[in-house]
């Protein structure tokens, strides 16, 4: 290797000589720096360095068909900086590389994690096909910006959709980044959905059964040619379950002695404890139960769970006037009985599984009638030692009298 101290019209005209393949000449003028000379006639600087490991690394600075020799050496001392307060620029570059792009990500990392624990990844799969993916497929990790993310956001709203459809896109953006902070993806330092808040959602459909109702809908369910369906009514207003945790409940699920069902896969992935009130008792005790099969509400012609209840419950809920009524409202309902029986927040929240409180708060203001019951219980008591003596006076207006 030839050492020399470079100068510009060295570099401008050397070649390599016609017997070797490249040549490497070393700058004396600079520490480190190494010229490359090929015989396609091709020129590059690199920087030769150790490393803390003392390890020999090459840094490529340059086309030195592109940077001028001042130039090289600049960005060659600027690198040697970099290096004596340990930053490796060698190390950088291969963290960088490393770095997977969006649609990488997703296909090797996120995917194979949802599908292990989540009931519903079906939902993530069309949600990333059809907007993630299409915006952000080749993007690198390290690449996407909260202004990526607020864009999105508003262009999905902008287009038409609700906001509940806009926010189903950052708060899966939010999980997918925070999963990527969790197991240290290279290039991923912060999550780009942190401060994007959620739109306002006024489009939550609301509905609860009263009692009146739900006695109404138990005549029309018992009188259903899907000989089933009055037990499995009232077992979903009973016990707050979804729908397809009571069908697919099995009779191994339910401890009579203890009183609990175990629900060994919710939403959520994980497996979930219902308490069993003696009503959801008497229902499991009546059902008719074949001793071969193991589900606890089966179509009595398969023997196994039914697909879908939905021309039986539509024919039911219609014909006593509750054709607003959905499946899940009677979840709703359940969780209202509770609240406005004087239940707290947080045994509802167990008792319907929600992992967050904040699911469970929709049902906050169902309270407020019981907290009146509550207040009017003082005012029976002594209420009528303060009620004012009225009467109109000659202006037609109505005066205390003291």
């Amino acid at each position: 290797m030839a050492q020399i101290s470079l100068n510009q019209q060295f570099v401008n005209t050397v070649a390599c000589p016609a017997d070797q393949s490249k040549q490497e000449i070393t700058d004396l003028s600079c520490k480190g720096l190494v010229l490359e000379v090929r015989k396609s006639g091709g020129k590059t600087y690199y920087l030769r360095y150790t490393n803390d490991r003392g390890k020999q690394r090459q840094y490529r600075i340059g086309n030195a068909t592109v940077l001028t020799l001042v130039q090289a050496r600049t960005k060659c001392r600027a690198t040697l900086n970099q290096i004596a307060i340990g930053q490796d620029p060698c190390e950088v570059k291969a963290q960088t590389r490393q770095v997977p792009t969006f649609a990488t990500f997703i296909e090797d990392q996120y995917l194979p994690y949802v599908k292990s624990y989540k009931r519903s990844w079906d939902t993530d799969v069309s949600l990333l096909k059809n907007h993630l993916l299409t915006r952000f497929s080749g993007t690198y990790m390290d690449e996407i910006t909260r202004q990526d993310i607020v864009k999105m956001h508003s262009e999905r709203k902008a287009s038409g959709a609700a906001a509940g459809s806009a926010n189903r896109l950052l708060i899966m953006m939010r999980y997918i980044f925070n999963l990527a902070l969790r197991w240290e993806v290279p290039g991923v330092k912060v999550n780009p959905t942190k401060g994007v808040p959620l739109m306002e959602e006024n489009n939550k459909k609301e509905r609860y059964l009263s009692v009146d109702e739900a006695q109404r809908l138990y005549d029309a369910v018992c009188k259903s040619q899907n000989t089933m369906l009055k037990y499995i009514v009232p077992m979903l207003i009973l016990t707050g379950a979804r729908k397809r945790e009571v069908l697919d409940a099995r009779w191994e699920d339910f401890d009579f002695n203890r009183r609990i069902w175990r629900i060994p896969m919710s939403k959520s992935g994980k497996a979930r404890h219902v308490p069993l009130s003696d009503g959801a008792l008497n229902i499991l005790n009546t059902v008719p139960r074949d001793m071969k099969c193991e589900w606890a509400f089966p179509n009595p012609d398969t023997k196994k769970p039914f697909v879908s209840i939905f021309c039986a419950w539509d024919t039911a809920r219609q014909s006593v006037g509750l054709a607003d009524v959905r499946v899940h409202d009677l979840r709703h309902s359940h969780a209202s009985f509770l609240v406005n029986a004087g239940r707290t927040l947080y045994e509802v929240q167990h008792i319907l599984g929600h992992t967050q409180v904040k699911t469970t708060q929709r049902y906050a203001h169902l309270s407020q009638d019981t907290l009146l019951d509550a207040a009017n219980a003082a005012n029976k008591a002594v209420g009528h030692l303060f009620t004012p003596m009225v009467s109109a006076s000659p202006a037609g207006q109505l005066q205390l009298l003291q």
